[in-house]
């Protein structure tokens, strides 16, 4: 890219000069990147900047696009409530949606 202050990942506002700087210091996948700079971390989970990252990735090593792996994709485990976290609990139950934190009266939100 020409202009190195081309914004990459919009969602963490990750520049291609940063990326580039990932890449010079070792940097050869997307995940490599995501370390350093938190790329693709943001809302869109990598949906937008993953093929941008990638042709960086070819042009500065010359690596085919076949030769740079996908990124990885870590699905949460289970949401745990704050309350939990706060007192350090050892015993805790996952919440499964934002309705378990409703507390329903003749059938209204409490």
């Amino acid at each position: 890219m020409d202009d190195k202050s081309t914004i990459i990942c919009r969602c963490e506002e990750i520049s291609c000069e940063e990326v580039e700087e990932v890449i010079s210091n070792g940097g050869r996948t997307f995940d490599d990147v995501k370390r350093i700079t938190r790329c693709g971390m943001g809302p869109c989970q990598a949906k937008i900047c993953t093929s941008l990252v990638a042709e960086i990735i070819h042009q500065q090593t010359g690596l085919s696009l076949s030769e740079i792996p996908l990124p990885r994709m870590r699905m949460p485990i289970s949401p745990i409530k704050l309350e939990t976290l706060a007192t350090n609990s050892t015993s805790f139950s996952a919440v499964k949606s934002v309705l378990d934190e409703v507390e329903l009266e003749e059938g209204k939100v409490r």
